[in-house]
């Protein structure tokens, strides 16, 4: 999605660590000021960070528009003062057939092995579980957003870990999903490899989090300043 497409989107209201064994749950802003704090991560070296969206039937556009918002926003060149792009964003599904109007550009046979994954709301499908094990193992991150969270939790990602979701699911996925400690009350919960968000604009807080594990906190600030979003709980 180009800047334009998002603007549109959004204009007309498109439905829109530390260790392997600790996590943070965003609840406000804490001081850090190196990449990521303790849990960060680093870029590919000369290479553009891969940021896979899986979609399928019935994906809630927001999930995904939010953390795509965030991924493409340029950064800058500090010699030249020119944009940078350092995410190259791309859809994938089972088929290149077109899902809900839009035509996936891989398929998960296809496609590009990614630095992050990006699991919005959607119907899913068992080829989407399957590829979120194997892909998980490879990837930087895997993000759900909202209820996304429950394609982690069917692919066995979050069990025995703390999860979070949209507050009116905690109740189900909790029936559903025992061996997952669902946390009300958090914009997102992340792990060293696997975070969830909470419902919808969540998922701008968390790919805003993710920016920060790469790049800092100064950086991360140009991208929410340049998306207008006053949101800091972000900040961990």
């Amino acid at each position: 999605m180009n800047r334009r497409d998002f603007l549109a989107a959004t204009a007309c209201g498109a439905g829109w660590a530390a260790s392997t064994s600790a996590l943070r749950a965003s609840q406000g802003p804490k001081a850090a000021n190196t990449p990521g704090g303790t849990n960060r991560l680093a870029p590919p070296d000369g290479d553009l960070i891969r940021v896979a969206c899986a979609i399928s039937k019935g994906t809630t556009e927001i999930d995904y528009v939010g953390p795509m918002a965030v991924f493409e926003t340029w950064h800058r060149d500090p010699m030249s003062n020119r944009p940078a792009p350092k995410f190259k964003i791309f859809t994938v599904s089972t088929s290149r057939d077109p899902v809900d109007g839009r035509i996936p550009d891989y398929t998960f046979a296809t496609v590009p092995s990614p630095q992050i994954v990006i699991v919005p709301a959607q119907s899913g499908s068992p080829e989407l579980l399957d590829w979120l094990r194997a892909v998980h193992t490879t990837a930087d991150v895997t993000m759900s957003v909202c209820v996304g969270a429950r394609h982690l939790a069917l692919a066995g990602l979050l069990n025995g870990k703390t999860a979070t979701t949209h507050h009116e699911s905690i109740d189900q996925f909790a029936k559903q999903f025992p061996d997952v400690r669902w946390t009300r009350g958090v914009r997102f919960v992340e792990h060293e490899k696997i975070s969830t968000g909470g419902g919808l604009t969540a998922g701008i807080d968390l790919a805003l989090r993710v920016v920060d594990r790469y790049f800092g906190r100064t950086a991360t600030q140009g991208v929410a300043e340049h998306l207008e979003y006053d949101g800091k709980r972000w900040m961990v």
